[in-house]
């Protein structure tokens, strides 16, 4: 499925931006209920297995032993003692997870986590890119949440609407996507790292010009020229759980949650590399099919086909203090409860109107209330005006209803 484009008029709903993003980093925890959050970010979402141990380990010994892949593909920890930074600081530099201690928060790289499909090397893109960011001194003012999106032509993170999108041209092109542009640019495809650095550089430089701040390309739209193509119509197929038809393996983590024990399964089963997808997964590039049934033994999801497919969920409690209801339990008991067969459209919980880690695109929204859910349609013509109100034991079948929409 293609990225859609800005619904928004040219400067519509642009939020208030004077203060600085809270985002978390790998330095800077972030205080929650169940203790300090330390959020690692993974360009590409790429780890090599002693990486991934070195987070295990930090995970059992200085937090509560569980590690969250993020909607981007990054690893956050939780649960941490808040004076435990400089040691997970220096655990993570060893590990070579933070080659930056400046640029930490602005490394957020999605890329096409497919072991041997698509148009384009995306992950050299990744690791070009990374080593631009952490050498431009400017990149520092970008927010902590503004993400780049590198898709090797398969549509999978560019249905993402990134801030800069690159996708990979079948003729040694690249296009460059702003936002949710519904037009793109196109650049060689050896220039496309420059030209991705360039686009957020122009970003901040348009804003101080314009006297507004935004931590969005989004927001902001009209500040940018557009380009001069149409944003194609790309597949967005996303790599199928199990065994990948390029060889490797693809495996997907309930809410994007694992104990240490599971994830050392995970990286045990890898050959020599991980890439965490933005789909709270994992991608096992060279992994020999005999695996995935001890994956499967140890929790993770190996096949689609079921309720889960699609299905995200926020924090909740008890983590965090701003939700009214433990959303996660609450997803899952819908989730295993409901009928056997594919979910249909995608669902995500929230526990409050922040709405925290939700999905781009067409979804189903069940949001706590502190009565029971609302849940709606978002990114369909009238959506949340079809929202219904219900209770908690209510809810599980107005979500199995909502996700059978075809609107």
């Amino acid at each position: 499925m293609s990225p859609e484009p800005d619904a928004l008029a040219p400067g519509a709903a642009v939020p208030d931006r004077a203060r600085a993003d809270a985002c978390p980093g790998a330095l800077r925890l972030h205080p929650a209920d169940d203790g300090a959050l330390a959020r690692v970010r993974l360009p590409g979402g790429r780890l090599t297995v002693r990486q991934a141990l070195a987070l295990a380990d930090a995970a059992r010994e200085l937090g509560d032993g569980r590690l969250e892949i993020t909607s981007r593909g990054n690893v956050q920890l939780r649960g941490l003692a808040p004076d435990c930074g400089g040691e997970l600081g220096g655990r993570l530099r060893a590990a070579g997870l933070l080659p930056s201690d400046t640029h930490e928060r602005v490394r957020n790289i999605v890329a096409s986590p497919g072991a041997a499909a698509g148009l384009g090397d995306v992950h050299a893109w990744a690791h070009s890119l990374d080593l631009a960011l952490c050498a431009s001194p400017w990149a520092t003012a970008l927010s902590g949440k503004f993400l780049f999106a590198l898709d090797d032509g398969s549509g999978d993170v560019a249905a993402l609407d990134a801030d800069v999108t690159l996708i990979a041209g079948p003729d040694g092109t690249a296009l460059l996507r702003l936002g949710r542009a519904g037009t793109v640019r196109p650049v060689p495809a050896g220039q496309a790292v420059f030209a991705a650095l360039d686009a957020a550089h122009e970003f901040l430089e348009a804003q101080h010009a314009a006297g507004v701040r935004a931590w969005h390309l989004r927001e902001v739209p009209e500040l940018l020229p557009p380009g001069p193509l149409p944003m194609p119509v790309l597949p967005g197929t996303r790599p199928p759980l199990g065994v990948l038809p390029g060889g490797g393996l693809h495996v997907g983590l309930r809410f994007g949650l694992a104990g240490a024990a599971q994830w050392r399964t995970l990286a045990d089963a890898a050959e020599g590399e991980l890439r965490l997808t933005p789909w709270r997964g994992a991608v096992l590039p060279g992994a020999p099919a005999g695996r995935l049934a001890e994956l499967a033994a140890a929790g993770f999801r190996t096949a689609a086909g079921t309720a889960w497919d699609g299905a995200s969920a926020c924090t909740g409690l008890p983590g965090c203090a701003k939700s009214l209801a433990d959303v996660r339990a609450d997803a899952a008991r819908a989730l295993e409860g409901a009928p056997a067969g594919p979910g249909g459209l995608p669902v995500h919980w929230s526990g409050c109107e922040r709405r925290c880690g939700h999905p781009a695109g067409r979804r189903v929204d069940v949001l706590a209330t502190g009565q029971g859910y609302r849940v709606a349609l978002e990114g369909v013509p009238q959506g949340r005006e079809t929202a219904v109100e219900v209770t908690n034991e209510e809810m599980a079948a107005a979500v199995a209803a909502a996700r059978r929409t075809t609107t």
